[in-house]
């Protein structure tokens, strides 16, 4: 299968509607991980414990930890995961949609978890690209502070400048802890967002069918 690369980002694509506002990741003058982890016992003191008690002394170490892991698409580019595409498509040119791709992100307000999945679609211009990375894409944008609507808007807009396809389209449906552990404590509640580019947005045809196949079967959020 011929591999090729795309042109570079930002010569534009005919189909989209407007401009998108591409990965806004910043460099920023990171602390030191003493610093990190000093930060953590200073809220378990806040919180009312002691940080130096058996239970919470390795505990500083551990949330720096599973930051890393929680923020770490921050130290990567999500659009180099579309930089790899395939032309030998014998002429496809019909939906390609990659279902109920888990998502685990954190809200930018609180800090606290939500989780659910994402359903990502295009239009495939004369390419496509490997299935895997449209996750590592939602991956990608996932695995910083985010509100859901920004995190919808980022993955769609990416796949449109960098594949230049037809159409795309994204639904994220996710769970906000922020709202079922504290504040109003609504369980049962989930967060819908989309976006519709291209033939998505100005074909109603297109549209339904990708809404059909998104919700046709869908799994649990949980």
């Amino acid at each position: 299968m011929n591999e090729q690369k795309p042109p570079s980002v930002g010569k534009g694509n005919p189909h989209k509607h407007d401009t998108p506002e591409l990965d806004e990741a910043r460099d920023v003058e990171r602390p030191s991980r003493d610093e990190a982890e000093e930060a953590v016992r200073t809220l378990i003191r806040w919180a009312g414990d002691e940080p130096t008690r058996e239970g919470l002394l390795e505990t500083p170490s551990r949330v720096v930890r599973a930051y890393e892991e929680f923020y770490q698409g921050y130290d990567i580019s999500p659009c180099e995961y579309l930089s790899k595409t395939f032309d030998e498509t014998e002429g496809y040119d019909e939906m390609v949609l990659l279902k109920d791709i888990r998502l685990e992100s954190h809200c930018e307000h609180h800090m606290v978890p939500f989780i659910g999945r994402a359903h990502v679609a295009y239009l495939p211009n004369r390419r496509v690209v490997g299935i895997s990375k449209l996750a590592r894409v939602v991956e990608a944008f996932g695995k910083r502070l985010q509100i859901q609507e920004k995190l919808t808007a980022q993955i769609a807009n990416t796949i449109d400048e960098v594949l230049e396809p037809r159409g795309v389209a994204v639904v994220v449906e996710a769970v906000h802890h922020c709202m079922t552990t504290r504040g109003v404590h609504k369980h049962g509640v989930s967060l819908v967002t989309s976006r519709m580019l291209g033939a998505f947005r100005e074909d109603p045809s297109t549209r339904r069918e990708f809404l059909s196949m998104v919700n046709h079967n869908s799994g649990d959020l949980s």
